[in-house]
């Protein structure tokens, strides 16, 4: 599996979606996440990552575990002012704005690759 640094790429699902995607690895960009944001253009992908939460942030988010090759696991809608349990095989966790992974076709099986921009942005 590629480490990754926090910056920009695309999220490729399986199927044929291809959604703007920022990377956040680093602690600080982790712990920051979408907090104070009033929505997200694509996806954003914290790794490593079990769980997230939702406290202080201003709309509902949709949340997909990752295991280690990138097959999403689980898929849940999370509102504000809220705290996801572990997910045990989950390595990395993608969050977007709440009814956007539908649209992508992210569902539990489903394949994503990532792709990260070769001059990325520092965070």
């Amino acid at each position: 599996m590629a480490r990754w640094r926090d910056g920009w790429g695309q999220l490729g699902v399986e199927g044929g979606a291809l959604v703007p995607l920022e990377v956040a690895t680093s602690y600080r960009a982790r712990t920051r996440g979408l907090l104070g944001r009033d929505g997200v253009e694509g996806a954003i992908l914290l790794s490593p990552a079990g769980s997230v939460h939702t406290f202080r942030m201003r709309f509902p988010i949709d949340v997909a575990y990752l295991d280690r090759r990138l097959r999403v696991i689980a898929v849940h809608t999370v509102p504000p002012n809220r705290l996801t349990a572990p997910r045990l095989r989950a390595r990395h966790i993608l969050e977007a704005e709440a009814g956007a992974m539908a649209g992508w076709g992210i569902r539990p099986g489903v394949q994503v690759r990532v792709r990260v921009n070769a001059h990325e942005n520092d965070t």
